[in-house]
């Protein structure tokens, strides 16, 4: 089967190989068959293994829908009665955890800090001393932004030195940065398939620890569908989701992952890096800045300010791309215009330096002087 392919620089979903493509294309079958089942457990177990989980400690949740729903989940259902959660916002996805906080009325702090550096874990801590009453801390590994790190390591043993549990979103550097889930302190991550493990869109899957899964049985009731402790549950019980799950993505996520461990995390994040330096080769030869300093940065995403140049014009230059197979993406900073640069997804440095050929065209077309200009 022929299929064209793109080379997707957007932060998600990301270039994906054929034969993850093709594993969409199997009999069809009943979600709650045995052989069915049987596949999502390996699946579970493997997830819990990308971040390096005792099996007997950890264990995966799957659901459908895209990384939000994971941030819902974990909000919505790890906070006690009468405690607060502290959402730690230095960029728009950290602030969506604080909108999904408004959204359910939950109690919490929403300590917003400068979208260009990581947080400040002075300001972290004296917020924990003062605040007894929080029972969560709320991170972004890697703020999809702006490509920013945060160190969720010391976020999370400053979080369990104040007595509450961490959740990081690492919907962005699952399966791409190598994480530890004990030795990084997190007691919950997440991610969705069509991001690190180059999977399709439609499942998404939350990793904790079994201990406080169990201690949240007890928690306030949020959410029917989104609630975490009812599916754990449910997969306890059957092996299965409560509902329908998303078959077809099933088997696609189960075939990248089986193409994640014949290439190997080491070798993959040293793939993602060498992608990331060339992507830095190509904004410097044409003249670009980015937003973030470069020893901030995660490693994945750029941040390219946009030239101020009248013949700039974002749309057109993507349409230009886009027409030659390559797919660019708008900034998400607040009033900063920029644009994003990925480093994620089944891709390789040639696919990078044959895109900056292309951007430059796309540039001369546009009639934007190169190296492009800043004021």
């Amino acid at each position: 089967m022929e299929i064209k392919r793109n080379i997707l620089l957007n932060p998600g979903p990301a270039t994906t190989t054929d034969s993850v493509k093709l594993a969409q294309l199997v009999p069809d079958i009943c979600p709650r068959e045995r052989e069915f089942t049987a596949q999502m457990a390996t699946l579970r177990q493997d997830l819990v293994r990308v971040v390096h989980g005792d099996p007997a400690r950890y264990t995966a949740v799957l659901f459908c829908g895209s990384g939000t729903l994971c941030m819902d989940v974990c909000l919505n259902s790890l906070l006690p009665e009468g405690k607060r959660a502290l959402i730690l916002n230095n960029g728009a996805y950290s602030a969506r955890a604080a909108e999904i906080c408004r959204y359910y009325g939950l109690p919490h702090i929403h300590l917003s800090l400068p979208i260009d550096q990581p947080i400040d874990l002075s300001i972290l801590e004296q917020t924990l001393r003062e605040t007894p009453d929080i029972a969560l801390v709320y991170a972004t590994h890697n703020e999809t932004g702006t490509g920013l790190l945060n160190p969720i390591r010391e976020i999370g043993a400053l979080a369990h030195q104040y007595g509450a549990i961490f959740v990081a979103d690492t919907t962005s550097t699952y399966g791409m940065r190598p994480i530890s889930i004990e030795e990084d302190q997190i007691d919950f991550c997440m991610a969705s398939a069509q991001k690190g493990l180059m999977a399709m869109t439609g499942l998404s899957f939350v990793i904790g620890r079994r201990d406080l899964l169990e201690a949240s049985q007890g928690y306030p009731r949020r959410s029917y569908y989104c609630n975490l402790y009812r599916q754990y549950a449910h997969f306890e019980r059957t092996g299965e989701m409560e509902f329908t799950p998303p078959v077809q993505t099933v088997y696609a996520t189960i075939q990248a992952m089986q193409e994640y461990w014949v290439e190997g995390e080491a070798a993959k994040w040293e793939r993602h890096t060498r992608v990331f330096q060339a992507i830095h080769a190509g904004l410097e030869a044409l003249g670009f800045q980015e937003l973030i300093r470069r020893e901030w940065q995660a490693g994945l995403v750029a941040a390219v300010r946009c030239p101020d140049d009248p013949q700039w014009d974002f749309d057109q230059v993507h349409d230009l791309c886009y027409a030659q197979g390559f797919t660019i993406y708008p900034g998400k900073v607040g009033t900063a215009n920029t644009f994003r640069l990925c480093a994620l997804g089944a891709i390789d440095v040639p696919d990078i330096q044959a895109f900056f050929q292309v951007l430059r065209d796309a540039l001369e077309t546009c009639g934007v002087a190169i190296p492009v200009r800043y004021h």
